[in-house]
């Protein structure tokens, strides 16, 4: 399985860094899977090994890159897991559907939750530390 995302988000670089770095958002974007840090980028993002913890037959590697664009940042999310020995290939599609919703239902709630109270048309919130 191979997924493959970019979202923008209006705020810095290193505020969103921040909150990817941040282990129990990871929980929360994928509970179902482990992840171990395979590189911290700092402000350009992580990168993880996986593994399944349900059946522990899934493994591959998770990576969110962050790029700066204009006012805000590109999450980048690049996920790709060996599916567990003989899963049908229906399956395997209803599973990369059902990971890519989750992750967009994500991703536009970390959105919301980092843009709160920006009017429409206006800047990037931007860390003042910066």
């Amino acid at each position: 399985m191979e997924l493959s995302d970019e979202t923008f988000i209006a705020i810095d670089r290193p505020s969103l860094a921040a909150v990817v770095g941040d282990p129990q958002r990871w929980l929360a974007w994928w509970p179902d899977l482990e992840l171990e840090v395979l590189r911290d980028r700092g402000d350009k993002g992580r990168q993880w090994v996986v593994r399944g913890t349900k059946s522990g037959a899934e493994r591959g590697t998770a990576e969110i890159y962050l790029e700066p664009w204009h006012d805000g940042t590109i999450v980048h999310l690049y996920l790709r897991l060996e599916p567990a020995p003989g899963v049908a290939a229906t399956d395997r599609a209803r599973a990369v559907g059902a990971r890519t919703l989750s992750w967009k239902r994500a991703i536009h709630q970390l959105k919301d939750e980092l843009e709160a109270g920006r009017a429409a048309g206006t800047g990037a919130q931007v860390d003042s530390r910066t």
